[in-house]
């Protein structure tokens, strides 16, 4: 059974108290660097069991009186069309996303900021776009010899060259739909326009991971060291802070290696500056949460196993070069674990080792394991879901939720008139054949509203699952993995 760890309402209190209290450290005004994801945070949720994936911007409206937020783009980032992989949608239609997002929480999007603009057709497009629906945008550009030159980019043919972005609040959340996109330097630049007009402000920032109070080793700080691995991130000790407190923490190596520049940047700005090291810039509470320790060290090793997986899948699908699989095991070795630990996977190997057909099978959030046979109507993931609504629902095995007698027509329909090459159904699928019989069979009826029980659900495929199956899991928040093993060896897999 998948054990609570860490205290949410804890974590929302005292996160927001110590954003107040840094903001009163600045004189009253705060750039924050908002990094990782505000509203769908579902790695923090994992390692950390008892973390809301809404946690982050549900303690912003503990502070949206104060804060105002301010999305930063990098023009070139849309001039390429740059997707979140996540989402599957571009970084500038992300913006909008974020925009709707935040105000559905009732917080204040003051700006969005094109980064390293240089006349982009792309970025101006988009600018007119968001300009006409009454969202101000304002423009920051490159600097040539950035982050090294010190010396230029806090002069007027730097930072001040940019344009100064008007805000209204305390808090300003500067954040954005990805990496890159030149969060931290915008907060620079409102720094030193503030500076010039008298204004006294500062900066912050606010990561989730690694966790800077839990030693280095931790399985929490190994998982995000898993869920990096395609950046080449690493945990390191802060060498800065144990120099300045004697005291061991935790950062990253982008952090510890900006540091010395960052320091004197913001030393160049306001004169002086209150950081001794880069873990004094951060404002992250998520350790103080933690209450069952060993629960929250298995979730992080079974988060671990899960991206270990998923990265092989890639390497055999061709998107990965296989660097990041072995990055994976290494961190595997380090945490003394291995892929067999995954409950849900070793079931799905066992089915599939008796029928010599693709198997699956799903770990429920009390620990038991159901699984699922491939059929001539059902794939094994459709019959493991179905099978797993049956248990939730107290519903007879024996019973048939959807009649052979709707399930092969469909199948018909898929092979003789849309093309399809398998009868088989998707699990969304079949989702949509349930909701109908359950218009007339109150059976089918209680499965559906299993639905909500499966989020947190682990699941395993003895095969590389359709992109299709994996979009649905992901909608209903259950994680999935799957053997690096294609179920044909066909060529083309769509």
């Amino acid at each position: 059974m998948r054990k609570i760890g860490f205290d949410n309402q804890k974590y929302i209190a005292l996160q927001s108290e110590q954003i107040k209290k840094r903001i009163g450290e600045f004189g009253g005004k705060l750039y924050l660097e908002f990094g990782g994801k505000l509203f769908d945070d579902y790695h923090a949720s994992r390692v950390l069991p008892g973390f809301e994936p809404d946690s982050k911007i549900r303690m912003l409206t503990e502070l949206k009186d104060d804060a105002e937020i301010v999305i930063a783009i990098n023009a070139a980032d849309i001039e390429k069309n740059k997707i979140r992989g996540d989402l599957g949608i571009t970084y500038d239609l992300d913006v909008l996303r974020l925009i709707d997002a935040f105000r559905s929480f009732e917080l204040y999007v003051g700006s969005v900021v094109l980064t390293r603009y240089s006349g982009q057709a792309s970025a101006n497009a988009f600018q007119k776009r968001l300009e006409s629906l009454g969202i101000p945008v304002y423009r920051h550009y490159p600097i040539e010899g950035y982050p090294s030159d010190i010396e230029k980019i806090v002069s007027e043919d730097g930072l001040g060259r940019n344009d100064y972005i008007k805000t209204s609040r305390s808090l300003i959340v500067i954040t954005a739909p990805g990496p890159g996109s030149g969060k931290m330097a915008t907060c620079l630049s409102q720094m030193y326009h503030d500076n010039k007009r008298g204004i006294s402000s500062g900066y912050a920032k606010f990561e989730t991971f690694p966790i800077w109070n839990l030693p280095l080793k931790h399985p929490v700080n190994l998982a995000y060291e898993a869920a990096t691995a395609d950046l080449d991130d690493v945990n390191m000790i802060d060498p800065f802070h144990l120099e300045a407190y004697n005291q061991i923490t935790v950062n990253y190596n982008r952090d510890i290696e900006i540091f010395p520049v960052l320091s004197a940047i913001l030393k160049r700005i306001n004169g002086s500056s209150i950081y001794h090291s880069p873990t004094d810039m951060g404002v992250n509470m998520a350790g103080y949460c933690i209450y069952d320790d060993e629960a929250v060290k298995e979730a992080s090793r079974q988060e671990i196993i899960r991206r270990y997986y998923k990265a092989l899948a890639a390497e055999k699908k061709g998107m990965s070069d296989g660097a990041e699989g072995k990055k994976l095991e290494l961190l595997m070795n380090a945490s003394g674990i291995s892929p067999t630990e995954r409950a849900c996977a070793r079931a799905a190997f066992a089915i599939a080792k008796e029928t010599g057909e693709p198997a699956a099978a799903i770990e429920l959030n009390d620990g038991r394991i159901i699984t699922g046979k491939t059929s001539s109507l059902l794939g094994a993931l459709s019959a493991m879901l179905l099978n797993a609504l049956k248990v939730l629902g107290g519903i007879d095995d024996k019973i048939d939720l959807i009649s052979p007698y709707v399930i092969e027509p469909l199948g018909d329909l898929k092979v003789n008139h849309l093309g399809s090459q398998n009868p088989r159904l998707h699990i969304d699928e079949v989702l949509i054949a349930l909701a109908i019989c359950a218009a007339e069979d109150p059976n089918a009826k209680t499965a559906l509203e299993q639905l909500d029980r499966l989020k947190g659900c682990q699941v395993h495929s003895s095969v590389i699952i359709s992109s299709q199956d994996e979009d649905t899991f992901k909608r209903l928040s259950v994680d999935v993995t799957c053997e690096a093993m294609y179920q044909t060896e066909k060529l083309y897999h769509k």
